[in-house]
């Protein structure tokens, strides 16, 4: 006796690797599997054929997720629909439960985790399609009152978790890291007090790094001194509980206790408690604490499953925060190197970005430039001069005056630096910037012949910095100038080869001696 066949799965996606794996996958389980590449092309097939479940992207071409969905619950509104997305957001999350939609997955998604959403939604699909014939008798009505409360539950759980995870995404810092999570935590539990505890090897007691108290003078402090110790901490909840953390972080397990729990070591003045550690590499890296401590509130297990999601996203957090941090710095590291081998090749420009960079942060500072275009000189400075490093040495380095053609190759280092930065991926203004820092004002300078506003602001800057710089310093092919003829330079060059407002602003620091500074001071 063969069994009978299971239900029609429908897979909408643009992905055709996804739509390949799930058919494949599901149809060896005994689904009939249709496939689509966009909601258009699904509407097709539901008017064809008999689908009993709907997994769908959001972002497709021609119709998106949420507009197969809206007309899948106009159509038919007992086919279930899940949206599967890489993106998710509060926003999409919300329009998809308005739309009908009945679960809302995160990619990539395990495909054992897909079979038992599809047996859960399927099952769920019968009962409400036994629902529809029942919904005049008490029995029915009350069904649909708890599918009611159960889709109340599910909208307030996935905006809690889509919370966590929008939180823990913009997070640039380990401080910062460490300051949401004690502010959220007692956000999202309506605690009295969190605190998160660094306990790893290296240290023999847990040692405080933030503290939240809601509606406190001490809310949403960070201690300045990484050196304080549990049990020494004017903490009112978790005074004296190093021993209690000690006790229970080397089960790696988040344990929830209330005052008329029987646990060593819980301090009197707590009501409820939540410890929860954060591990890094399977090993325990920290705990948070989360604690009640006047009034009826009692944490729930509910709040414990939170507290442990946001830990494990905030532990991935620190870990991307460690890994860019180190790519970063080891690609900094690299890319000064090149310049560092340039200025080797020439003791005469030995320097020479340094300094650039310095005058050029120091006209941006005088100019009410803020600090992320400080920083972004800070880069373009260092690197202007790196496609140097493609130009052969018997130009670079030639003393006496160059042709036509080797001034031609020696124009060409603002494009060669633009284009290894480019590969780098990190920095789209740093390269603009790199390409235009020997444009002039009246659009005669080069790569590109770009005139006026057209140049970045930063590189009309940069590029002011870098002349006076050359002309200040010894050369290869000559000698420094002398003090009369660089301002000639400098002051007759503003609105022809120099933005005048910039010029302005060097006229006034070299009235002060900051750039004569900047130019003699040794490395």
């Amino acid at each position: 006796m063969t069994d009978a066949p299971k239900e029609t799965l429908l897979f909408v996606d643009d992905e055709e690797s996804i739509l390949e794996v799930a058919s494949e996958y599901f149809k060896g389980k005994g689904y009939n599997i249709l496939t689509a590449e966009n909601g258009r092309i699904a509407t097709d097939i539901i008017a064809k054929e008999k689908i009993d479940c709907c997994f769908t992207d959001i972002n497709m071409p021609e119709m998106d997720g949420l507009e197969l969905a809206e007309h899948i619950r106009m159509v038919d509104n007992t086919i279930p629909v899940i949206i599967m997305t890489g993106y998710p957001s509060l926003d999409n999350t919300i329009r998809t439960l308005k739309n009908g939609v009945v679960d809302f997955l995160i990619k990539p998604v395990n495909l054992n985790q897909l079979e038992i959403c599809v047996k859960r939604v399927l099952r769920e699909r019968q009962l409400f399609i036994k629902n529809i014939f029942l919904t005049k008798e008490v029995e029915g009505k009350q069904r649909i009152e708890n599918l009611n409360r159960e889709l109340t539950y599910k909208v307030d759980e996935l905006n809690t978790l889509n919370r966590i995870m929008t939180d823990f995404t913009t997070i640039g810092s380990s401080f910062d890291l460490f300051k949401r999570v004690v502010d959220l935590s007692t956000e999202l539990t309506h605690a009295d007090e969190a605190c998160f505890y660094v306990i790893n090897e290296a240290v023999q007691r847990p040692v405080q790094v933030a503290r939240s108290v809601a509606g406190g003078n001490g809310n949403q402090q960070m201690l300045a001194d990484s050196s304080t110790a549990a049990g020494d901490v004017h903490c009112s909840g978790t005074m004296n509980i190093s021993q209690l953390i000690l006790d229970n972080c080397e089960e790696d397990k988040p344990l929830l206790v209330h005052e008329n729990s029987n646990v060593r070591g819980l301090p009197e003045a707590i009501r409820s408690l939540m410890l929860v550690p954060l591990n890094i590499r399977k090993k325990v890296f920290g705990v948070l604490a989360v604690s009640v401590l006047n009034g009826d509130i009692r944490f729930s297990e509910k709040d414990l499953y939170y507290m442990a999601f946001m830990t494990n996203k905030a532990a991935y957090a620190i870990e991307n925060i460690a890994l860019y941090e180190n790519i970063y710095e080891n690609l900094f590291a690299t890319l000064y190197a090149f310049v560092g081998a340039i200025e080797a090749r020439d003791p005469y420009t030995e320097q020479h970005s340094n300094r650039v960079t310095r005058i050029a942060i120091a006209l941006c500072q005088a100019m009410g430039g803020s600090q992320e275009e400080q920083d972004i000189l800070n880069v373009a400075g260092q690197l202007h001069d790196i496609g140097k490093i493609g130009i052969r040495d018997d130009i670079l380095l030639k003393p006496g005056r160059l042709t036509e053609e080797e001034f031609r190759s020696i124009k060409e280092h603002p494009v060669i630096g633009a284009n290894i930065v480019e590969r780098m991926g990190l920095w789209d203004r740093e390269k603009n910037i790199i390409r235009c820092h020997h444009e002039r004002f009246d659009g005669k300078g080069y790569p590109d012949g770009i005139a006026g506003e057209e140049i970045p602001m930063l590189a009309r800057i940069l590029s002011v910095a870098d002349v006076y710089d050359a002309i200040a310093s010894d050369r290869a092919y000559r000698k420094k100038m002398e003090e009369t003829k660089i301002l000639q330079i400098m002051y007759g060059g503003a609105g022809t080869q120099f933005d005048a407002s910039v010029i302005d602003t060097f006229r006034s620091l070299y009235e002060q001696g900051v750039l004569k500074e900047i130019i003699e001071t040794k490395p």
